[in-house]
């Protein structure tokens, strides 16, 4: 029973170890291959989020954004405006500094790290709470049981909560 508990616990740091040490490999051998033109395009990327409620609710005065991208602070630039064919209101948000590119951006991800989750999260809790007033939960795990073979999913529900997710 001790070395099952042993090995569930070890097995996801081992994981992100050899992933950490796989993206790092990539990114020195690719060593950032991509022109400045298209890290610069990934860098000014908005995240936009469609909520359907009016302009008015989403930005009060134009000036005040939700409150979850309102704590995300200078960090951020947003912009409100309506959605395609007036159904709705699109809240737009983007970094102010370059996030992480390549595989610097894989270990970001992995480690929880990666400045676009927060900006994600904050979308999608703004959405939740002004649709429907509550910024909704996950109430059950996804697996009960850490085996080797839901070792994956378990990984990725963990590293899911800077999407937004509980």
């Amino acid at each position: 029973m001790q070395i099952r508990a042993a090995i569930s616990k070890d097995i996801p740091r081992r994981g992100i170890a050899l992933a950490t040490a796989v993206a790092r490999a990539l990114e020195a051998a690719v060593g950032g291959g991509r022109g400045a033109a298209s890290r610069s395009v990934a860098e000014r990327r908005w995240h936009v989020v469609t909520i359907n409620r009016p302009g008015d609710q989403v930005a009060v005065g134009g000036v005040t954004p939700p409150v979850p991208v309102r704590e995300l602070g200078s960090a951020v630039e947003w912009q409100v405006r309506t959605a395609p064919g007036g159904k709705g209101t699109e809240l737009a948000v983007r970094l102010r500094s370059a996030p992480p590119t390549g595989a610097s951006a894989v270990l970001a991800r992995l480690r929880g790290s990666d400045p676009r989750q927060e900006v994600r999260s904050a979308l999608r809790k703004s959405k939740q709470l002004l649709e429907t007033g509550d910024i909704l939960r996950e109430s059950h795990a996804v697996t009960i049981e850490p085996t080797l073979t839901n070792l994956p999913l378990r990984v990725a529900a963990d590293r899911a909560g800077g999407e937004g997710r509980g």
